[in-house]
């Protein structure tokens, strides 16, 4: 399966009920009145930000890799009566053939791109939806290894009828690769029924002399905040375009 394909199946119901981040929305609300609309939300998902900003009457579209989740979104903004738009790409092969003047994500998204290669082919999409003028806001995270404790513990929630369980039964954790590859098990369970997904959840996270690295390959300068420990904030802006040594990278 592929790494922009992991909140299918069963995944994403599970996660809704088990997910244990609050998102700042007034973070980024001040972030578009600051940087102008319309705004755009990468791996919008079918909860988050983008939802309640929506509902305020912000102009702005989202973007998700997984195709469930764009048809859960588009069906809860049916259902509160907005048609804001979502789009089912992957954040590295962004095409929407327009710019905005802010683009973020909401929380630390950009991690889930599997390798430096992908996270740059992303930067250098969000480049290319970017004004001139405009911004993007990029939280970035760098992950522990997952307490050996709580491996082969599940963590358990009660989806609608349905009882959820999250598993970790392993983990490589890579500091090398920066990468954590942490083997997790779904399962919902009705009655007597139970489906279960052993899925691979891939976190790759970035230096700060590596993340700008890649912003300037990508043509853009990148401002980085620590917001919190082990998280980072980076604001990105357009620079001048790539050399040409680096524009085939």
């Amino acid at each position: 399966m592929h790494p922009a394909d992991f909140y299918t199946g069963i995944v994403p119901e599970i996660y809704n009920v088990l997910r244990g981040t609050h998102f700042d929305v007034e973070r980024y609300r001040a972030f578009i009145e600051e940087h102008g609309t319309p705004a755009l939300e990468l791996g919008c998902g079918d909860s988050g930000p983008f939802y309640r900003l929506a509902a305020l009457g912000l102009d702005l579209e989202g973007v998700d890799s997984s195709e469930d989740m764009v048809r859960r979104g588009r069906e809860r903004l049916a259902a509160d009566g907005l048609d804001t738009p979502i789009h089912h790409q992957r954040m590295e092969d962004l095409a929407l053939g327009r710019t905005f003047p802010s683009v973020y994500l909401a929380g630390p998204t950009f991690n889930l791109l599997p390798d430096d290669a992908t996270a740059l082919a992303a930067l250098r999409a969000i480049a290319r939806h970017l004004s001139p003028d405009g911004a993007a806001l990029v939280p970035l995270w760098v992950p522990g290894p997952t307490p050996a404790e709580q491996i082969g513990v599940p963590r358990e929630a009660r989806a609608g009828d349905s009882d959820a369980r999250y598993t970790v039964t392993g983990e490589d954790y890579d500091p090398d690769n920066r990468t954590r590859t942490t083997t997790v098990r779904y399962e919902l369970v009705t009655g007597a029924q139970s489906v279960v997904d052993d899925r691979d959840w891939i976190i790759h996270w970035f230096t700060p002399e590596v993340f700008r690295g890649l912003a300037e390959q990508a043509g853009l300068e990148a401002e980085l905040t620590d917001v919190e420990e082990n998280e980072t904030e980076a604001i990105l802006r357009p620079r001048s375009a790539p050399t040409s040594a680096n524009a085939g990278r």
